[in-house]
């Protein structure tokens, strides 16, 4: 006889609790006013379930705790960096460790080092995520995206549209590989539904960027999660570790950064690995003077500590099942009551297809922006619009140029919520879907010059407006 629970079980137990706020509808439809309606304006205690991102929202182990008790506080030279310099150096392969306090210092690092000040240069990548793009685009150069065109059919089961299409790279390198500093390859690729890439591709990649002398470099905040998915999904590596298959992902890049408030399970931190000894010394040079000395690069020394355990964790097959298995619940379960949905699920989040969710809602008028505003005011839940507020454009006429997708994301924090919790959110999108025919389109009223969904404000519109 063999037990098969079909029921998750966390693998972990419940040692600390915090009270979760729940609000009235007509409370929560007053601070969405107050916020002009951006999720990024509420305030969290006003929250019942936050699912607006996985960065640094997971809740730590107790054996980082009991590293964040050990943390070397020294300004230079602190025992916590050597710790974490141990960990990466064996998980990635890399000579250079460089930590910064997030991933977006690390983009902001290596490209400056990478660009310069060449305005004609282009950074190719599967997908850029927002802050990626802005921080290529803060340099001078270009980023453009070459992902497989399945990443944008939201009903195709590919198992990895997260893959960058080799022939369209290829093409684009033959003619403009003087102006290419780095192809960039993101793992899981968030920006497309938090999809993985393959082992296969990344092979190719590798053998393609080879070809014209160009490096090659991982955005690789969500890197366990892309190595479990391929153990799970890519025939000929179900009987590797997902710890062997990580690090020869590393290894098949010549460097990577990482916002490690996501598969680093802390709350703050990041870094930047290379081989290139001259790239990683103009990189150091830059963070000395914007985040710290190298040694702890803009981090606590107890940071460092709790990243290093963290790295250790992450990789543990038994909380990767767990995960994968949270977010494939709450994926089959919306799939089953035909909410829209991009699928396959991924491994950090579920992405809730705004455009069949709302279809009587174009894409100028915003739906993913209307899914989420919609989920709070009736829940409490919080989310992330993920498409023409994130990546598309305000036009001369003031209309919207759309994105290709519109989302709405679910992030799922690490180790944060259990299954019930999940439940509720099932209810609650199963709510504001069966009443989708209610809700109505938004406007931009106010757009900074970049990054415009963190800040911006928008109006409720007249679909037939």
């Amino acid at each position: 006889m063999a037990f098969h629970p079909e029921t998750i079980i966390e693998p972990f137990r419940v040692k600390v609790v915090e009270p979760l706020p729940i609000l009235t509808r007509p409370k929560r439809t007053s601070l969405l006013a107050e916020a002009k309606n951006n999720l990024f304006s509420l305030r969290a205690e006003h929250v019942t379930i936050d699912l607006m991102t996985d960065s640094g929202t997971g809740a730590m182990s107790q054996d980082q705790w009991a590293a964040i008790m050990r943390g070397d506080e020294s300004y230079a030279g602190g025992r916590s960096f050597f710790e974490l310099e141990s960990v990466v150096h064996e998980l990635t392969g890399k000579r250079h460790v460089i930590p910064t306090h997030q991933g977006r210092a690390a983009e902001r690092i290596l490209f400056g080092a990478l660009v310069g000040n060449n305005a004609d240069f282009v950074i190719p990548a599967n997908t850029h995520f927002d802050t990626t793009r802005a921080n290529v685009e803060a340099v001078g150069a270009e980023a453009v995206d070459f992902v497989i065109p399945e990443a944008y059919e939201t009903q195709s089961d590919h198992p990895f549209k997260g893959d960058v299409h080799i022939e369209r790279l290829r093409a684009f390198l033959d003619e403009n590989a003087s102006r290419v500093p780095a192809v960039v390859v993101t793992v899981t690729n968030n920006s497309g539904g938090g999809q993985p890439v393959s082992l296969e591709n990344l092979r190719n990649v590798r053998d393609l960027v080879d070809d014209y002398g160009v490096p090659l470099f991982l955005d690789c905040a969500r890197f366990a999660e892309n190595a479990h998915l391929i153990k799970r999904r890519e025939p000929g590596q179900s009987d590797r570790t997902t710890e062997d298959i990580a690090k020869e992902m590393f290894r098949l890049a010549d460097g990577a950064w990482m916002s490690a408030k996501k598969d680093g399970l802390v709350n703050i931190g990041g870094f930047l690995v290379l081989d290139d000894h001259e790239l990683a010394t103009r990189c150091r040079n830059a963070l000395i003077l914007t985040e710290g000395f190298p040694t702890y690069g803009g981090l606590a020394g107890r940071d460092l500590a709790a990243l290093a355990v963290g790295l250790r964790e992450v990789l543990d097959e038994r909380y990767l099942d767990y995960r994968l298995a949270s977010v494939a619940y709450l994926w089959d379960r919306l799939n089953a009551l035909g909410v829209p949905l991009l699928g396959p699920p991924g491994g950090h989040a579920v992405y809730l297809d705004a455009k069949r969710f709302l279809p009587n809602v174009p894409a100028n008028l915003l739906p993913g922006q209307a899914v989420s505003v919609a989920l709070y005011q009736e829940a409490g839940i919080r989310s992330c619009e993920i498409g023409t507020v994130m990546f598309g454009k305000t036009r001369d006429d003031g209309t919207q140029e759309p994105a290709p997708l519109d989302l709405v994301r679910l992030a799922m924090p690490r180790r944060v919520y259990t299954q019930s919790h999940v439940d509720y959110i099932i209810e609650a999108v199963a709510y504001v879907f069966q009443n989708a025919a209610e809700l109505g389109g938004y406007r931009i009223v106010d757009e900074p010059p970049a990054l415009r969904h963190f800040t911006c404000g928008f109006q409720r519109a007249s679909v037939s407006s």
